[in-house]
């Protein structure tokens, strides 16, 4: 055999892999199509957050003069698209650098190409075969494209926004997943006019129904359209038709669900009913030796469970101890403010038969929330009533897509309200919420 392992694909998926496996000495090469880190450091979770905060910054402006900051004209400050890429474009040539370097720090050998499966535990590269005793498919996804009485709309994916030479004024975002809502607030932050198109059948799926209903008013409060009822189903005249409504449209964002994108293989890849490619449990599919992580398998779309799964695997195929546990992974929301949840939700809590309890603590009672000028938002922590075990967490602040990490630790060591009330925070910090929804839980918050 050429290699230990061969990793088709080289997004988080595919290149903490290979970092991994190359840590655990594993003779290791990763194929890539275009470039290093995928979606998510090019097109996606870098480029997305990196133009949100900036957008938040440019809010941020109109509330200086709170904060003792005189002298702004804010009839004259502006939103610089060209500056805003050209940050983003930055920073994700200086992530790549470093995931480059780790690489080659490792020992991986990077393959530029497209890859197919062959038979024998081989793989062609753009026709040149090379073998391992282990293949990892870590290729990816793409988003579904929208009905063809589109098709002569203004209609950009992610992949395509930062081509953009500017941003128009009327902008439609279609999709349920958190990310068209990232979106659709980050065209209002810049003063843009917006419609956000979703499914209530299917909106912000995953997601507990309490942050659904925040997350729905918090839409509406900041100006935004939000349909619900329908779907875009033609383009005319500069106007998209969403059921009986005709919208002015300059962009149409397309945030739809995703297909995943499927390898050529000798032996086709036997796919799910959704046409993701089907793993078992280990993420093993039906070709021996072959394993899928990430978008492709349709278990998950975010970043840190493909780097999670990748880790796993490879771990596996070294002998190294691992278990994966699927229950305790964040969704964060990267709007202002954040909005972040981890472990249950109170549906499926309620499903699987928990007496339980809910409690809450808001940011208004918090000094450092105060002190940002941050204090719209909360904590909610579900509970077992009898033993107090820790089953999910949502937050709602400034920076709750960071503060969720401290839930994760508290889940994934079956922790209680007790260990959340009698962990010290420091003063002041917003953490401080913890340990005040810690005891509002088993006896009285502090400050509440």
């Amino acid at each position: 055999m050429d290699y230990d392992l061969i990793i088709i694909g080289a997004g988080p998926a595919g290149y903490v892999a290979a970092i991994r496996a190359g840590q655990l000495g594993l003779k290791t090469a990763i194929v890539e199509t275009q470039y290093i880190g995928g979606m998510c450091l090019n097109w996606g979770c870098i480029p997305s957050k990196t133009i949100l905060e900036s957008a938040k910054v440019f809010e941020k402006t109109k509330t200086l003069s709170e904060f003792g900051v005189d002298g702004i004209d804010l009839e004259n400050i502006s939103f610089n698209w060209d500056t805003v890429k050209k940050r983003s474009k930055k920073i994700t040539k200086k992530l790549t650098a470093g995931i480059n370097f780790l690489l080659k720090k490792n020992g991986v050998e990077v393959i530029n190409g497209t890859a197919k499966i062959g038979a024998d535990k081989s793989v062609y590269v753009d026709g040149k075969k090379i073998t391992a005793e282990n293949i990892i498919v870590a290729t990816g996804s793409k988003p579904k494209k929208l009905d063809n009485k589109l098709e002569d709309a203004p209609t950009v994916e992610m992949e395509k926004l930062f081509d953009l030479k500017e941003i128009p004024e009327n902008v439609v975002v279609t999709g349920n997943h958190v990310s068209a809502v990232e979106m659709a607030q980050f065209f209002k932050m810049i003063g843009k006019k917006v419609t956000l198109v979703a499914n209530s059948d299917y909106f912000l799926h995953g997601i507990d129904q309490f942050l659904i209903d925040y997350i729905t008013k918090n839409i509406a409060s900041n100006g935004i359209d939000l349909i619900t009822d329908s779907y875009p189903s033609k383009y005319s005249e500069g106007k998209v038709t969403v059921g009986d409504k005709k919208i002015k449209c300059d962009l149409l964002l397309n945030c739809n669900s995703r297909k995943a994108v499927i390898p050529e293989s000798e032996t086709p890849l036997e796919l799910t009913d959704r046409g993701f490619i089907k793993t078992d449990n280990d993420f093993k599919t039906n070709i021996p030796g072959v394993y899928v992580i990430g978008d492709a398998s349709g278990k998950s779309f975010v970043a840190h469970m493909a780097s999670a799964q990748g880790i796993h695997i490879v771990n596996k195929i070294k002998g190294v101890k691992s278990n994966f546990d699927y229950s305790s992974y964040p969704i964060n929301m990267y709007t202002s403010p954040e909005v972040s949840q981890i472990g249950l939700t109170e549906a499926m809590i309620k499903e699987e038969g928990y007496e339980y309890k809910i409690n809450e603590f808001p940011l208004s009672a918090n000094a450092k929330a105060l002190i940002e000028g941050s204090s719209e938002g909360f904590i909610r922590m579900l509970s077992d009533k009898k033993y107090g075990q820790v089953l999910g967490v949502q937050i709602v602040a400034k920076h709750a897509t960071d503060m969720i990490a401290e839930a994760g630790a508290y889940l994934r060591m079956e922790g209680s309200i007790y260990d959340v009330a009698n962990t010290i925070h420091a003063h002041p910090t917003v953490s401080e919420i913890y340990f005040e929804v810690g005891f509002d839980a088993f006896d009285k918050a502090i400050h509440k």
